[in-house]
């Protein structure tokens, strides 16, 4: 998915409208396209904390990390933290996920 530019443009809206977002597994390869993880605190499948640090992601190995609505988690066995916290997340609604760090003209490139 993470090659697919219109999973990747559909993901960076969400970003862009600080909708909350949730990837479990290797999920978080896909947001690593976004170029949005910079100074982001995430987990994943072991296998990704290299690319996820490689895109400035502060990665830990926890069962589930909330990030200012970005919800990750690592394996099928975090399944009940991560569903959890996932509602959670979509229920309080749009989060400041960029801080100030928001891009002004609010265009991302893809490619």
């Amino acid at each position: 998915m993470r090659t697919n530019d219109r999973v990747v443009a559909f993901v960076t809206g969400f970003f862009d409208e600080s909708k909350p977002i949730a990837a479990i597994c290797h999920g978080p390869w896909t947001l690593i396209e976004t170029d949005e993880l910079d100074g982001r605190k995430v987990t994943s499948y072991p296998s990704l904390k290299t690319d996820l640090e490689n895109a400035g992601a502060l990665w830990v190995d926890e069962e589930v990390v909330t990030d200012k609505g970005l919800v990750t988690s690592r394996t099928p066995k975090d399944l009940p933290a991560f569903c959890k916290k996932m509602i959670e997340e979509i229920a309080e609604g749009p989060h400041d996920q960029r801080g100030n760090e928001a891009r002004k003209d609010g265009v991302h490139q893809l490619g």
